[in-house]
């Protein structure tokens, strides 16, 4: 019996922020890959190693949790303005099915670092020293990303002390402006609030009624009250991953949060989309003891916040999520900026399983209407590997395409 040999692929594995992720250019791709659809995506699942119904990623690069499992895809852009084009997959692990419906936000630190390394960025936006600016376009929202990339020799300068809770080491720091990251929607009321309210009542049958937040910025996340749930907002992965019952009822609230912020039609969808919208809560300052054992003091932080991820609580903080988290705590009567004490401000530092992480924006009412004109933060980057990735070559023609494997890629992704 005649067996598909294995290809080669470009590819270099970077980590970004609290993630890690495969980075291809665009032009190494297969050439049935370098467009979106079913090909695309069977090669991303083969290369992450999924589905696994083991949920272990063991014939893949994926590590086996949603911030591991992801891929990107970089070009030249085509726009004006801007230096390189970024197209993020989020790779479902047991799951048949890549969700290109958001952003990682933790990545996009490793955006420019990555496209310098590919030879993607002009010679001449890069210093000889100093700080190259890099305006990426992200493409599965259409939103504006300036990264401030530090350059040492006219490379990019990777080590350093900037320390990152979620990271065991520290490196350099690469900050990270998301323009205009409110959703663009067309919903009644406004698009960074899909209601038009900053509050509304969440109905969620078989579970009841709650006060949530839903809010369109970095990415769709619908912002609960811990305490409405039973919890203090203190914690950590297992205390919910651990409970199945709990990730059963986030999902069902996931998938009315989604119907109602106009994400989807029928909850029935949500189980297509995963990687959006996410779910957090959040409580007021108070001490706890992160996952690495470092104390954090209730005077440390002015709000806590927990997030899930493709159905589990994540480590520490999806980037796109701390934006959504500095946007919606600017925005006075939101249920984050309640618990953060309310009032006015420009940035917060919160509390996450692994530490804390400040975010900021800037935020105001025009009209009635709030708008964020950017959110800021900081995060670190570097190559943990280059080189090829291998796979077999039969995974380019699969007999049986994933279901569903293109969730609302966006049409002008240019990659």
């Amino acid at each position: 019996m005649n067996h598909a040999p294995q290809i080669q692929i470009a590819a270099t594995y970077l980590r970004g922020g609290t993630s890690k992720g495969v980075f291809f250019r665009l032009g190494d791709l297969p050439t049935a890959a370098q467009q979106p659809g079913p090909v695309r995506d069977a090669l991303l699942l083969r290369v992450l190693g999924s589905p696994d119904p083991y949920g272990k990623q063991i014939d893949g690069m994926g590590n086996a949790s949603s911030s591991t499992s992801k891929a990107v895809i970089l070009s030249r852009s085509t726009r004006p303005d801007h230096d390189v084009d970024y197209l993020f997959g989020q790779v479902s692990i047991d799951q048949p099915f890549v969700d290109w419906s958001g952003n990682c936000g933790n990545l996009s630190a490793a955006v420019g670092p990555a496209a310098i390394h590919m030879h993607l960025v002009d010679a001449a936006h890069i210093p000889a020293d100093g700080m190259a600016t890099l305006r990426i376009w992200q493409a599965n929202i259409g939103k504006t990303i300036i990264a401030h990339v530090p350059i040492t020799d006219g490379k990019v300068q990777e080590t350093g002390d900037f320390e990152l809770d979620g990271v065991t080491f520290s490196a350099a720091e690469v900050a990270l402006e998301f323009i205009d990251p409110a959703d663009e929607g067309t919903h009644e009321g406004g698009a960074m609030f899909p209601t038009g309210q900053l509050v509304d009542t969440l109905d969620v049958p078989g579970l009841g009624s709650f006060a949530a937040t839903l809010i369109n910025a970095g990415i769709p996340t619908i912002f609960l009250n811990a305490a409405d749930l039973g919890y203090t907002g203190t914690e950590l992965q297992d205390a919910i991953n651990g409970d199945a019952s709990a990730l059963t009822r986030f999902e069902k609230i996931r998938a009315h949060g989604a119907v109602k912020m106009g994400l989807i039609g029928d909850v029935a969808e949500a189980a297509q989309r995963q990687h959006t919208p996410k779910v957090a809560f959040v409580a007021p300052a108070a001490s706890y003891t992160a996952s690495s054992g470092k104390q954090i003091a209730a005077q440390d932080t002015d709000l806590l916040v927990r997030a899930l991820s493709m159905g589990k609580l994540h480590h520490a903080m999806m980037g796109t999520a701390a934006v959504a988290i500095g946007t919606a705590a600017a925005v006075p009567g939101t249920l984050v900026n309640l618990a953060a004490g309310g009032g006015e401000r420009n940035a917060v530092r919160f509390g996450h399983p692994s530490g804390t992480l400040r975010v900021g924006a800037q935020a105001q009412c025009v009209d009635g209407q709030w708008q964020v004109t950017k959110a800021l933060m900081s995060r670190s980057a570097r190559i943990l590997m280059q080189g090829w990735v291998r796979v077999p070559a039969d995974c380019l023609l699969p007999s049986h395409p994933p279901d569903a494997t293109t969730v609302a890629e966006s049409a002008s992704s240019g990659a």
